[in-house]
């Protein structure tokens, strides 16, 4: 149902006198104020992330944080690859990033995802 029909149905309550005054101006404030919107969280923001199921090479870990933070997944590959050459850590934190990240399903889009 559309706000005018919402509106046009108050008004019709209000007239057959279901709704008092103060009710039905109650009510229509409550129609035209905007629903507030909940701020994302750190942790219902990381819940997001997702290995990608399309753009993988080896398990999907760059292309997910592609899709998540909108950096290029080549970016993601490259500072994987410095991080492994520099001293290890590039390749415990890609199987990490491996195992505990969930596969994306073919429903589900991340917020940044450009595929439709």
């Amino acid at each position: 149902m559309t706000l005018a029909q919402e509106l046009e149905n108050l008004e019709q309550m209000r007239n057959r006198g279901a709704l008092s005054e103060a009710e039905f101006a109650q009510a229509k404030a409550r129609l035209l104020e905007p629903t507030p919107v909940a701020p994302l969280t750190r942790v219902s923001a990381l819940n997001g992330l997702r290995r990608s199921a399309s753009d993988q090479w080896i398990g999907g870990v760059c292309g997910g944080l592609s899709n998540f933070t909108g950096m290029d997944a080549w970016l993601w590959r490259l500072a994987f690859a410095l991080m492994l050459i520099l001293g290890g850590t590039g390749l415990l934190l890609y199987v990490l990033l491996w195992i505990l990240v969930p596969l994306e399903s073919s429903t589900y889009r991340t917020p940044l995802s450009s595929n439709p």
